[in-house]
């Protein structure tokens, strides 16, 4: 077989891969673990069970690539948001942004698959390991956009807590949409980043 006739092959492969992971999101954000089978992923993909496991043999290949695939993507859009960096006056847009991380469907399939590994135990150590990695991968953009200084005193812990006011953020969405609430605590976040990241020690 020539390169030209094996580059649209491995293009379809691709393109197969992307709409598994895509609908794998879908389906964990919609129907929760329990209701997330590969045949119910492969289905709404349009495509066999077959092709969907040839290219993740189990259901915790399928979806712990899935929510990596697109915190990846989710990343990148981040970045794109400000292409040159971020400047100190772009901070409530930054920390609007990084809220809205965790208020949209990968949240919520991510947080399936976080419950879903609370219980099963061949699911923790990825979920964990995924966590982890895409937890470092986040601080690191949001410490950049912020453009903060980790070695003043507090401003590490400032931009964690951040982060983990945007998830708190994230799980009170799933009940009500609070918007009004969650834009009063974004200017006051914003405000603090100011106070915390820019003053002199």
């Amino acid at each position: 077989m020539g390169t030209s006739e094996r580059a649209p092959k491995q293009d379809r492969s691709r393109a197969t891969r992307q709409r598994l992971l895509e609908a794998a999101v879908a389906c964990l954000a919609e129907r929760g673990w329990a209701g997330s089978t590969v045949a119910v992923v492969a289905e709404r993909a349009g495509v066999s069970r077959g092709a969907a496991q040839h290219h993740f043999p189990t259901r915790e290949d399928l979806f712990t690539a899935a929510v990596e695939y697109v915190a990846e993507e989710r990343s990148t859009a981040l970045r794109a948001l400000f292409p040159q960096g971020a400047t100190v006056g772009d901070r409530r847009a930054v920390v609007s942004a990084l809220v809205d991380l965790y208020t949209g469907p990968l949240f919520r399939a991510a947080l399936h698959l976080w419950v879903a590994a609370s219980n099963e135990d061949q699911l923790r150590p990825r979920v964990t390991e995924l966590e982890a990695r895409v937890g470092r991968e986040t601080h690191r953009i949001a410490v950049d956009l912020l453009a903060a200084d980790e070695s003043r005193p507090g401003a590490r812990e400032t931009v964690q807590g951040l982060l983990d006011m945007a998830r708190g953020l994230g799980l009170a969405n799933l009940l009500t949409d609070d918007r009004s609430r969650r834009e009063r605590v974004v200017q006051q976040w914003a405000a603090l980043l100011d106070e915390v990241l820019d003053n002199a020690p």
